[in-house]
Order: structure tokens, then sequence, then C-alpha cells
């Protein structure tokens, strides 16, 4: 921790919940395990058990041969990749300056050039390895007031946006009786330069406290040697004080859909029993000597050398003989089987038992269950989106009707096939307008699903304008 001197004015912004204190670590261990790769193999004294009483020089040559077989952040990225396979559809119908805007914000929800879908795909990936993350409000800080809300769109202060936070990056937070947040402490920390010339980089941690109305900005620079301040650098009103709310939406998943949750330990146990395997066969390769005689032996034994035996005398090689080698080969694939079967995916990983062949019919059950878990995914992600457009456009006193749909299909087939339903659904002759004009929206939009947000708004309206 930073050797911090705070100002006694400002707010203990440094000061951790309890909750989240207790969960630091395991957060810390889970993004490890879905990093994998050259960043898990950096911490692996973290997470390769070292036998008892074995000497450093063989477990540090251990570590030097550590691999990681990371299931569990393909299956992390599976999930994010097949839920986010079709874009959601947003629909906004009502006045043409809202439209204008959420077009614009659906192309760059960040000011940083990121769609709003590959948003919320990093943020749902988030989830699924800390079991949660944070998505904030915010909107550019005026530097004078506007008058008029021409003027604030000129002065791009009507411009909302979206900032992204991990699980480990909310480090305070209160709720309110009605179980809404009173005020929330958000903590990032970067390495800084201050300008190109600077011979080195200095760690900058920064604090964002928000309630209800306002929002302070706290920054500390690491100089070195202890004593280190907190100073306060922004404060004011934050986009949301008119709604009476801390503008931070969260997407949360329970237990039983947090996947890093339910493989972690799975995963951890694979990693040492596959590295301990791996390590058997590596010294099984280099087999030792063995000489049987009543004689001391002093010979020197090598390749380009020859020992003499006495009669009676016996030579041989150490080698195992690979029952221990089966069972543990065994093992393994029990533990990746078991890994896919927690996280809802036996079908990808697998029969746990028998000859591992599955009928047509039992593969077609087993991913049904996945279907459900991502239909529920999808509505998580659905509430979310809701949530953070309707907040947007009450903030900017917008009249627009926003709904989102769609994150329920995930077994892509032959688009003819939709169209057919839907033609057969229309041939029924049901004498409804709007039932008609849904069916053609729902079939354009999933159809342009990856279009920009204006032209699909420009089709729903020449839609609705059919008679």
């Amino acid at each position: 921790m930073l050797d911090i001197e705070l100002q006694t004015t400002a707010p203990d912004v440094t000061r951790e919940h309890p909750e989240y204190t207790r969960k630091r670590e395991v957060c810390r261990r889970y993004r490890d395990l879905y990093a994998g790769g050259e960043h898990f193999k950096a911490n692996a004294t973290q997470y390769l058990i070292p036998r008892h009483k074995e000497p450093a020089e063989i477990y540090y040559e251990r570590l030097g041969r550590v691999f990681y077989e990371n299931y569990a952040g393909s299956i992390i990225d599976w999930y994010a990749a097949t839920l986010f396979r079709r874009e959601p559809t947003l629909v906004f119908e009502g006045d043409d300056r809202g439209q204008e805007f959420f077009g614009g914000f659906v192309e760059d929800c960040d000011r940083k050039g990121t769609r709003l879908t590959d948003f919320l795909k990093q943020s749902y990936i988030d989830v699924l390895v800390g079991g949660c993350s944070h998505i904030l409000i915010d909107f550019p800080r005026p530097q004078k007031h506007a008058d008029t809300r021409a003027e604030e769109d000129a002065m791009g202060l009507s411009r909302a946006y979206l900032v992204g936070y991990s699980s480990d990056e909310l480090i305070n937070w209160s709720y309110d009786e009605q179980g809404n947040y009173e005020w929330i402490v958000l903590r990032t920390s970067i390495l800084r330069k201050k300008t190109i010339a600077d011979s080195s980089w200095t760690r900058h941690t920064r604090w964002a406290y928000y309630d209800k109305r306002t929002f302070q900005i706290y920054d500390c620079e690491e100089r070195g040697g202890g004593g280190d301040r907190v100073e306060l650098i922004a404060e004011g009103r934050h986009g949301l004080a008119k709604l009476e709310r801390v503008p931070l939406v969260d997407l949360r998943v329970g237990d039983g859909l947090w996947l890093m949750n339910r493989a972690g330990l799975l995963q951890l146990e694979h990693f040492n029993k596959s590295n301990a395997l791996g390590w058997a066969l590596t010294m099984g390769l280099f087999a030792q000597p063995v000489v049987y005689s009543d004689k001391q032996f002093n010979q020197i034994v090598g390749e380009s050398y020859y020992i003499q035996l006495a009669p009676g005398d016996r030579f041989g090689w150490t080698e195992p003989t690979g029952t221990v080698f089966q069972i543990a080969s065994d093992n393994l694939l029990r533990l990746q089987q078991e890994i896919y079967r927690v996280c809802y995916l036996s079908q990808a990983g697998g029969e746990i038992a028998g000859s591992g062949v599955q009928s047509g019919l039992s593969k077609q059950r087993d991913f049904s269950i996945t279907q459900e878990v991502l239909r529920s995914y999808g509505d998580m992600i659905k509430d979310a989106v809701k949530r953070i457009l309707r907040w947007i456009a009450e903030a900017r006193e917008d009249s627009v009707r926003i709904d989102v749909s769609g994150l329920d299909e995930f077994d892509i087939g032959d688009f003819s096939s939709e169209i057919s339903d839907a033609q057969q659904l229309l041939d029924i002759g049901i004498q409804s307008t709007t039932l008609r004009k849904q069916i053609y929206k729902k079939l354009a939009l999933k159809y342009l699903c990856d279009v920009r947000q204006d032209i699909k708004d420009q089709i729903v309206r020449e839609i609705d304008a059919q008679q």
C-alpha cells in the first residue's frame, strides 16, 4: 500500500469496503487464470505448489518448465462470442434530437471510438471472470455555464459517454434503504510520463467519489520515499444529479453463473497435476544407470566411457513402470471434463464416463442447458442497457422511447427459414397492422444487425410510416 498523507478536508477515499478486501485476492487470482500465457507464468510461484521439503533448485527448475492449459479462459471467450454473435436490437422512437444523439452514441459510446456492443462484450467478460463489472455514466465537465439546450449541445456538454470498471476497481460503497447506491469510490492506477523527455515513469493513483448529486476526483503521484499526498483535482455536480442517482450501473451474476468461480479451483488442480505429470515424464527420459555388484563401484559412467563388470555383476537402467502415469493422465482428463461440465458445456468437454460417444438427441439436450444459461446472461445485459440508455435520456431530457431486444438466439441458421416462418405467420391473415410492422422490423433489424444505428432508426421510421 502507498504511504499516503491524506488532506484533512478530503473524505477518506483510500478506505476499502470489507467485502472488497475479502475478495481482492480472489479476483486477482481469477484474472491470472483467465489471462494465462506469459502473464500466468510470471505469477506461477503463487500457484505451483512445491512438494514437501522440495529443494529450491528443483522447484525453480520446475518453474522454468511450467505450462498452463487454459480451459476456463477459452470457455469464457466462447460464451462472449456466442452471446454477442448477433448484436442486441436497439429501437429509439421519439424526437429527432434524441435519435440523432443515440445513433452516434451506439457507434461511439466512450469517446474512444468503441461501439456499444464491443463495450458491453468486454464488460460481460469481466462479469464472468470477476463476478461483476461496473459502467459509469459520465458527461463532459463544463468550462462555462450553458443557458440553452442548443448551447449545451454545441459545447458538447450533453454528450454522455460510458466508462467501464472491473470488479476490483470499485473499492468502497454504501447502499440506501431502497438498495440503491448512496455513494461509491472507484480507484484506478496508471503509469504516466508528463513529457517524452522525462527519464522515468511515475505511477498515478486516482480515486473517484460519487454520491447522488456530486463527484470528487483525487489524485496521488508516487514520488518515492513515502509521504505521497492525495490531492483534490476536480469536483462538482455530475450528470445524473437532477435524477438523484449515483451514475453507476452494475452487471452482476450470482455464484451459479459466475463461471470462473465455478471452474477456478478445478483449473488450479489441473495446473498442478499436469505440471507434475509433465515433470515426471521429463525426468523419465533421463534414465539413471544401476549396477548390481558386491564390490565398491567407482568407475566413471558416460557416453565416452565404458564400465568393467566382474562375473556375476549386472548393469541396467531405471525407468518408471507407467502405472501412475496412466492414473494421472486419466485424472487430468476427468478434471478437464469437469471444468466444462460446471460451466454448462459438458457437450464440449465430452462424457464424464463411458465411451464418450453421444447421440444427436443427447447433444441437443445438453446444448439446451447452455442456451438457457446464455439467455440468462442476455437478460442481464439487456436490463443493464435499458437502464443506461433510459438514465441518459432522462438526464438529457430527451423524449425518446427506448426498447432493447435480442441476445436470445444462439444457433444461427439459414435466414431464409426465418423469412419462411414470418411469411407463414402473415398468411394466417391476422388483421393487425401493428403485428405486420413488428414482423417487418424484427426481420429487417436482425438481417442488418451490424449496420449503423442511424440507418436502423431510419428503417424503423419508414416501416412505421406505412399504412
